[in-house]
């Protein structure tokens, strides 16, 4: 059979659990590797490019975070990273390494699959927000179209997550923007998570666009509500 869907690396040291993720990811045309350790993981990323990566925390070889910040700092591919319902503190490092998107065990196998198509969406085509190929505020200059970011003049790299958030904000200068409307927008209407997930992305974005991110001056809070560009 020829392989044609977009190719997913599951990484993930149950078994059971991995080949149940395969199996139902292979149903919706998906094409499926599974690793069982960080090393191996690392190394198949490396040589196989694939389009989106489930990553879970406990691995042998290669903790799951270390192979997280490893590939970000190589790759803009989207990672969604599984991890215990406990794992609260891994979960925001992992949101904060740079993954996009996370999911707790035990875990629904349709809410994954949801994920894995929301992802791949926003990861695959422009996300709505602007008419214009370049928005400017701040210090922050966005090429759209080109997928790059300056702000005072240098090169920042964001994962996609973090682009899509930066361009609706820039896009609506001074409007709040709820933080419904965002997760909606960014992550799509079949999100199932918390909006801690956007919290710790807008903390990273703060990090990388503000002169004082804890006294930003430009992506500010409405407390209660949501968050808004100030130019």
């Amino acid at each position: 059979m020829t392989e044609t869907g977009p190719r997913i690396l599951v990484v993930e040291d149950e078994a059971p659990l991995a080949e149940t993720v395969r199996y139902n990811l292979e149903r919706e045309g998906y094409v499926v590797e599974v690793v069982g350790d960080g090393r191996t993981a690392i190394d198949r990323f490396r040589a196989d490019c694939p389009a989106l990566i489930i990553l879970d925390l406990m691995l042998p070889e290669v903790p799951g975070l270390d192979v997280c910040r490893t590939i970000r700092a190589e790759s803009q591919v989207p990672i969604i990273i599984v991890t215990a319902k406990d794992s609260e503190a891994d979960k925001v490092t992992g949101l904060e390494l740079g993954a996009d998107d996370y999911v707790t065990k035990p875990f629904s196998v349709r809410e994954l699959v949801s994920r894995v198509r929301a992802n791949l969406r926003r990861s695959q085509m422009p996300p709505p927000g602007s008419t214009e190929s370049v928005l400017r505020g701040g210090p922050v200059e966005m090429d759209v179209e080109r997928h790059e970011v300056r702000v005072a003049g240098g090169t920042v790299a964001l994962p996609p997550k973090e682009f899509e958030l930066l361009e609706l904000l820039l896009s609506r200068p001074g409007r709040l923007l709820t933080r419904d409307f965002l997760i909606a927008e960014v992550w799509g209407p079949d999100y199932f998570g918390d909006t801690k997930t956007l919290d710790v992305h807008v903390k990273r974005l703060r990090s990388k666009i503000e002169k004082d991110p804890h006294h930003p001056a430009h992506l500010v809070t409405v407390r209660g509500l949501g968050y808004k560009f100030l130019e």
